[in-house]
């Protein structure tokens, strides 16, 4: 399975941005899809996942800001971030979990929040 994001960028406080991840290989459908970043010297944490019934699990610090949504016949998830704070700055993972509960991860996109 490979992961290929896309859509990061350089934005100004307030705006928005919308990132792309799309799954490839042998699996047909996955159990979950989403996002993680990972900022300078911090953690990874999560952002948000949703799974294929359409069940939503956002972090904290993203709750009404950020959308999860997926696409299942494209095997392809989104992250819409609004009102996007310069905090929000991170490289940003896409991931995925089989039904197996093997999680892949793509290789990150950088977004930069600039204040």
């Amino acid at each position: 399975v490979q992961l290929q994001a896309s859509g990061g960028g350089l934005v100004q406080a307030g705006g928005s941005l919308r990132l792309s991840c799309a799954a490839s290989g042998t699996i047909s459908t996955f159990k979950t899809m989403g996002w993680y970043r990972q900022a300078p010297g911090k953690q990874r944490e999560l952002v948000a996942v949703v799974t294929s019934s359409g069940r939503r699990n956002y972090g904290d610090s993203v709750k009404g800001r950020f959308t999860v949504s997926r696409d299942n016949t494209k095997n392809t998830s989104y992250l819409q971030m609004n009102s996007l704070k310069p905090e929000d700055t991170a490289v940003y993972y896409c991931t995925t979990t089989d039904w197996g509960n093997l999680d892949y991860w793509g290789q990150g996109t950088l977004v930069t929040v600039s204040s």
